[in-house]
């Protein structure tokens, strides 16, 4: 038996098949990388890969579909890129702002590891070879973030312009989640890649940050932008400011990039003598031609290494500063 629908009737079935697929439409349409964004995919100097920008959008596009964060901004890293390019700090860490269509490619610190007896897990100056999510490892973990409240403190006085002048460090907290649900045991986060190296102690009792004998510490200012962390993001002091007046009450993801799957593949394919880029995995070239292959070192296992060596050391007396001559 066959039915014959009048043609307004064929009309509005059109209509409605029509409407059943705009959801689907909609949600390819406003996945799809915008033009202006896709001029800066790439592996280049302030470009960022394909795969790190996939991440990161999903992981945003997630947060904000449940209410989990509002800014329209993210951020994302790729601490498989060098430090330095010729003589300038290597871009690795991305500001974007799809809705304002800017991009930004600014420098970043990634882990240095430690180097025990019997496990060396160090990373050099200009390339990450090993990760980790294991507290006291002083690595960086790959994976997702939400930024957190931030945390001013102070480290001591240092002489500018003639002056001794009191130094404070704003320390942005991550929250992560899976491989990174310990960001806030291993103390991650983001701040400036400025630190004070002491000297000595000279006493100033009207010192708001004065101790309770008087005293405030001294040193020298020391820039790291764009070399070795303890496992924190760290960002030149002009990013810094513009990334923590970003999140200042309105937090946005972050997405690190290689995660450890990512590392454990690409190590793989390294030692099977597959180019990784041939098998559909990324890492930065110049840096996979240096360290050979990465490491991923899980904190089921490097944890006890870590607590085992903590326990072996020697009690050490409280740091008693010299006086400032």
């Amino acid at each position: 038996m066959r039915f014959h629908f009048p043609r307004f009737t064929l009309g509005i079935l059109r209509v409605a098949a029509l409407v059943a697929l705009l959801p689907s439409f909609a949600v390819a349409q406003s996945s799809a990388i915008p033009g202006w964004l896709g001029r800066h995919v790439g592996t280049g100097q302030g470009q960022i890969a394909p795969v790190v920008l996939e991440r990161a959008r999903a992981l945003h596009r997630e947060k904000r579909a449940r209410g989990e964060v509002s800014n329209p901004c993210y951020l994302a890293m790729d601490a498989t890129r060098p430090s330095t390019v010729g003589t300038a700090p290597g871009e690795r860490f991305y500001i974007i702002c799809e809705d304002a269509k800017t991009f930004r490619a600014v420098s970043s610190g990634y882990g240095n590891g430690r180097k025990l007896r019997g496990h060396d897990f160090s990373n050099g100056r200009q390339c990450a070879q090993n990760f980790s999510n294991a507290e006291g490892s002083k690595l960086t973990m790959g994976g997702n973030y939400v930024t957190a409240e931030a945390r001013t403190s102070f480290k001591g006085y240092y002489r500018q312009s003639g002056k001794r002048t009191p130094f404070q460090r704003t320390f942005l907290l991550f929250d992560g989640e899976g491989e990174t649900e310990n960001a806030r045991e291993r103390e991650i986060g983001g701040h400036p890649a400025v630190f004070l190296k002491w000297q000595c102690r000279y006493r100033s009792p009207d010192s708001p940050f004065a101790d309770e004998a008087g005293y405030v510490p001294y040193g020298e200012l020391v820039n790291y932008t764009g070399g070795r962390s303890n496992g924190c993001t760290t960002w030149s002091q002009s990013a810094s400011q513009d990334i923590l007046d970003l999140t200042e009450k309105n937090p946005t993801t972050l997405y690190i990039y290689p995660e450890s799957g990512d590392i454990e593949a690409v190590a793989k394919a390294v030692a099977a003598g597959t180019d990784p880029a041939r098998a559909g995995l990324y890492w930065n070239a110049s840096c996979l031609k240096q360290i050979g292959a990465p490491k991923f070192w899980p904190k089921q296992s490097l944890q006890p290494v870590i607590d085992a060596w903590r326990d072996s050391l020697p009690e050490q007396p409280p740091l008693d500063l010299p006086i400032c001559r």
